[in-house]
Parts: C-alpha cells; sequence; structure tokens
C-alpha cells in the first residue's frame, strides 16, 4: 500500500508541473525552431522581372579557388560581364533560377548552429573566417535595377532519404539551416547560359559543304592548296567533285559532319578589336585592317595572303544552305587555358602563352548570301493585267500574272536569305569563339576520310 501512495503521490505532483507549466506557457505553444516553417525565403521578391543582376558564386574544394559568375541585364539583354559582356541567350535558365528562389520554402529546420554547416555543405564560400574548404556551398544572389537585394542564398547537399529535389539551403548571415524543396540547377558553367546552338543551321536544309585543305606559310604569306572538297546533296544522296569511277561518298561520315555542324558549340570567346569587328558586319566592301587588327588575328592563327585573302592555319569548310546563306569556317591557332583562361581568356592563358591544356581551337565565322543559289526569273511583260479583274484577263495577262508572281517569290526568298546572312554576321563578326577539338576533328576532315569505294 505504501508504494501505492507514493506513485499516486509522484502522479499528482506530475500533474500540478504540468498545470503550472501550461499556466506560464504562452498562448502560441508553437516551438521557436518551427515558427517560419512554410514561409518563403524572400516574400517581397515576387516578380521575376524585377531581377536586373544575378551572381553565382562556387567553390573549387580541390583548388581552393573561388568562381564567380554574373549575368545582368543591359540595354536590351542580358549579357556576361565576364565573358566581355557576351549575350546571356539562354532566358529559361535564368527565368527558372529566379522562379526557384521566390518559390523557396522554409520547410524543416535542421541545424541551428554553424558548426553542422560544414557537414551539410552550406558554409559560405565567401567566408575567409573559416579555415576548412570543405562544406562550402553555393550561393547565389539577385538585385533589382537599383542594386537592391532581392535574393541571397548558400545551396547545400542533397537531403538524403527525401522524395524529389530537397537541399540543405541557408541565408547567409544566419546560422539556421532548412531542408527545403529546392529543383533548379544553379549553374556557374559559362556554356549553360549562352545559345548552344552557334550556327542555327538546319542539317537537312543544307545543300553543298566545302572542305579547304590548305596551309599558309605566315612568313611569306603564300597559300598551299592541297585539296578542295565539294560535296553536293542529290536527290538521293551525296556527290563529291573529281569522285572516280566505283567511289561513293560514306553516308555515315556525311551523316557525322552534318551532325558536327548542327552540334557545334561554343567553349569560350574573345572580342575581336572593334574596327575589325565593324568591318565584319558590313563585308560587302571588303575588310579594313590596322595593325592592331592584324596583330589580333595573327594571334588567334589568321593571315592575309600577297592578294588580301583571309585564311586560316588550318584550313577552312564553307556551308552553303537552301535559303543561300554561305556560312564560311576558319579554323585557326590551338587555345590553351582551363576555366575562366579558357572560357574568356582571362587570367594567365589570356596572356599569350602556352599555359593550360591545348585541347580546344579558335574559330573564324563569317556568313554571306549567294545569289547565285536564286537566279532571278523572267520578269513580265506587262503590268497592266493588275489593273483590270481577272475574269477579264487575256492570255497574255495570265502569263504575266504568273511570271509576277514567281518574280515576287523569288524577290522574298532572296529578301529572307539576304537578313538572315546580315543577321547572323552581325552576330558573328563581334567574336573569336572557341570549340572543341572534337567538334574541329569532325569538321576537319580529308577526302579519304569522306570517300569510299564500292
Amino acid at each position: 500500500m505504501n508504494e501505492i501512495r507514493k506513485t499516486l503521490a509522484f502522479v499528482a505532483a506530475a500533474a500540478v508541473v504540468t498545470v503550472a507549466a501550461f499556466l506560464v506557457a504562452p498562448a502560441d505553444p508553437t516551438p521557436e525552431a518551427f515558427s517560419d516553417r512554410g514561409e518563403a525565403f524572400f516574400p517581397a521578391f515576387a516578380d521575376p522581372n524585377e531581377a536586373a543582376s544575378l551572381e553565382v558564386i562556387d567553390f573549387d574544394e580541390v583548388t581552393g579557388r573561388v568562381d564567380a559568375f554574373n549575368v545582368v541585364f543591359k540595354g536590351t539583354r542580358w549579357r556576361i560581364p565576364s565573358h566581355h559582356n557576351y549575350p546571356a541567350d539562354d532566358r529559361d535558365r535564368l527565368a527558372r533560377t529566379a522562379a526557384g528562389l521566390i518559390e523557396a520554402r522554409k520547410d524543416d529546420v535542421v541545424a541551428e548552429v554553424a558548426s553542422d554547416h560544414e557537414a551539410l555543405g552550406v558554409v559560405d564560400p565567401l567566408d575567409e573566417s573559416v579555415a576548412s574548404l570543405a562544406g562550402r556551398g553555393k550561393r547565389v544572389t539577385i538585385k533589382d535595377g537599383n542594386d537592391n537585394l532581392l535574393a541571397d542564398l548558400i545551396i547545400g547537399k542533397n537531403v538524403p532519404g527525401r522524395e524529389g529535389r530537397y537541399r540543405y539551403l541557408r541565408v547567409p548571415g544566419q546560422k539556421r539551416t532548412y531542408a527545403a524543396r529546392f529543383d533548379v540547377d544553379v549553374s556557374s558553367r559559362f556554356g549553360d547560359w549562352i545559345e548552344q546552338d552557334l550556327l542555327e543551321v538546319d542539317p537537312d536544309r543544307i545543300e553543298q559543304v566545302t572542305l579547304k585543305d590548305y596551309s599558309i606559310d605566315e612568313r611569306t604569306r603564300v597559300l598551299n592548296q592541297r585539296d578542295t572538297i565539294v560535296l553536293t546533296r542529290g536527290d538521293t544522296d551525296w556527290t563529291v567533285n573529281r569522285m572516280r569511277s566505283g567511289q561513293l561518298v560514306d553516308e555515315v561520315k556525311m551523316e557525322d559532319l552534318l551532325k558536327a555542324l548542327d552540334e557545334l558549340t561554343i567553349v569560350g570567346v574573345r572580342p575581336k578589336p572593334a574596327g575589325l569587328s565593324r568591318s565584319l558586319e558590313d563585308n560587302d566592301e571588303g575588310i579594313g585592317i590596322t595593325r592592331s587588327d592584324m596583330a589580333s588575328l595573327q594571334e588567334k592563327g589568321y593571315f592575309f595572303t600577297r592578294d588580301g585573302q583571309l585564311v586560316s592555319n588550318e584550313g577552312e569548310a564553307q556551308v552553303r544552305t537552301r535559303d543561300g546563306v554561305l556560312y564560311t569556317l576558319r579554323f585557326g591557332e590551338i587555345a590553351y587555358g582551363a576555366g575562366d583562361g579558357l572560357t574568356a581568356g582571362t587570367g594567365a592563358a589570356g596572356t599569350g602563352g602556352p599555359v593550360g591544356p591545348g585541347e580546344n581551337r579558335y574559330l573564324f565565322i563569317t556568313t554571306g548570301f549567294d545569289a547565285a543559289s536564286f537566279p532571278e526569273p523572267r520578269r513580265p511583260d506587262d503590268l497592266t493585267f493588275q489593273n483590270r479583274p481577272d475574269s477579264l484577263w487575256t492570255d497574255a495577262d495570265r502569263t504575266n500574272a504568273d511570271l509576277q508572281e514567281k518574280h515576287e517569290a523569288w524577290q522574298r526568298n532572296v529578301d529572307t536569305g539576304r537578313r538572315t546572312s546580315a543577321d547572323l554576321n552581325a552576330r558573328f563578326a563581334q567574336w573569336y569563339y572557341v570549340i572543341s577539338s572534337d567538334s574541329f576533328d569532325r569538321i576537319h576532315l580529308r577526302r579519304g576520310d569522306l570517300v569510299t569505294s564500292d
């Protein structure tokens, strides 16, 4: 009985404590750690169109290097300041990144102290007070046109055992870390923010490819033309110039060549001198060259022959489409470097010396319109039929109307081709491009690579 009394006494005491605790507890019993659960990280940031700059800070634990990448809205379009203000044409990525930050919610609190940040991968990549190189996250910052902060977040490791894409997230300057759904690939890679389709050409509309295999004596400017391979699309297959009896164009190799042209992507960019760019944008009157322009060209592997022809030290390829647009791809010197040294030519790799791996190559692109692709049809002899209803047309009127229709269709095709060429040339004129050695090898072919015997 004594034991029963003791037990009842303990129960009664516990009840008194519980009641007392209830009486002194705040009106809202929700623990402080869960008080902001479900709230937006940046409630004031609701319109992605407010964003005028985006910066991504990444950290390489192997090298200990901080990689900063940003895009800024300048004039009428987004540009990449670190890469000579090259256009950031992947607007979908910009929209997805902004929307991801707007939609991010504080789902679960997983840590309240700074000592947990390294394990969760949310150490600020810019925090120099932390000695360890491990556990640094990716920091993304968005500001408006007045440089006001809209969003600033450190993205850490994936949350294990959670369905969907959950990440550890932390606001810089705060100790608390959350587990939250964040289904956005925030990239700091130059190639992820630009237009991937460099030529913007449909391989099915390519009707001729010309590969010029030559070398240039850089001292005498004498051109050694080894071979010119002209591949022409027929009704059913491709043919090549100087094809001997029993020879065929290898369909697999030809298909891969067309695919390589379609998949040609940019590894890096370098700006051309302003004077050279302006000259190339309107190249119908020839290219005006200064000594500075010449030095820039030669450094990248481009030279003028004695008769004023622009050539490259690794030959060239010409691609003609059904629209009459003629692309000329000139392959230049090897481009050395890695990281921003490769993609932008900054740092040691931009000094002109062979720094870093040489796995890429310069590419110089121009376009023109091949008027010969669209011979002008006969014009109508008389246009007076336009002043009469077609019910009163004579046979001559009908003939003239047919000629007029064909001539107008020709003019539309010519205008479209010229406009397409001019738009492309204005874009290409500003840049030396850097492409991968794989792309170069797939396009820079010789006759023996393409022609087989049956």
